[in-house]
């Protein structure tokens, strides 16, 4: 049973989420402000979060930052409707999933079963001993599309599952230009929350994960100005 943390200070809207993680199998545990959160993320082991950004005290996003620095678990926001750039900053700051409220009991379940199957996907990819996939290398890249791993420099480069998507289909479609919205379209889909903007997010963050192992920028995943980005190849 997968432990579920609901961080959400309205008592019905709460206990609400409460029952439909219930009836769907999900241990959940609720927490009314950021202070709380934290404690039960560092006494209890969490496989998702779900996460309101107006709180008590410390702000969703804020806390989202300080969870995501101790796990990699799906981190999903579940919060009023807002503005664009509030859902762009908080897939920004490494949140999988941006639902705005009044949310059913099955889109929010659906989500998360999602999420957490992406998740264990990524998981297992690590604990996969068999021969390792002959992939997409590229330099010192390799890109695992049946497992679903990255390595830079032999170093595991840790993505969730639209960055991967992402960085997989510009590497396969090397010195060819993508517009946002192409990018958006061909990797998000049909979901049903987003606008193109989340793709610079993304490309921001495949960026800075793959700079943090190599030392310095991966000059490969470039921006054509006022057209889109391409994967650079000499």
């Amino acid at each position: 049973m997968a432990n579920v943390l609901v961080v959400e200070d309205e008592i019905n809207t709460a206990n609400m989420e409460r029952d439909f993680l219930e009836g769907a199998g999900f241990h959940p545990f609720i927490a009314p402000n950021a202070l709380e959160a934290l404690k039960l993320m560092h006494s209890e082991k969490m496989d998702a979060i779900i996460l309101d950004v107006t709180l008590p005290g410390e702000d969703g996003f804020s806390l989202c930052r300080k969870i995501r620095e101790i796990t990699n678990a799906p981190i999903i926001f579940a919060t009023a409707p807002t503005e664009d750039a509030d859902i762009v900053r908080g897939l920004g700051l490494g949140a999988d999933a941006y639902l705005l409220k009044p949310i059913s009991g099955t889109v929010l379940i659906a989500h998360l079963r999602a999420q957490l199957s992406v998740h264990a996907r990524i998981m297992d990819q690590k604990l996969n001993k068999s021969a390792p996939e002959e992939g997409l290398a590229i330099d010192k890249l390799i890109i695992r599309p049946k497992a679903r791993q990255v390595t830079l420099h032999e170093k595991d480069v840790i993505l969730t599952g639209k960055e991967f998507d992402l960085l997989y289909f510009l590497a396969e479609h090397p010195n060819e230009v993508f517009s946002k919205d192409q990018l958006f379209q061909e990797i998000w889909g049909l979901d049903p929350i987003g606008e193109p903007a989340t793709v610079t997010v993304h490309i921001n963050r495949l960026r800075d994960k793959l700079k943090s192992i190599s030392g310095h920028p991966y000059e490969r995943i470039e921006t054509v100005w006022g057209a889109g980005y391409r994967f650079k190849l000499d």
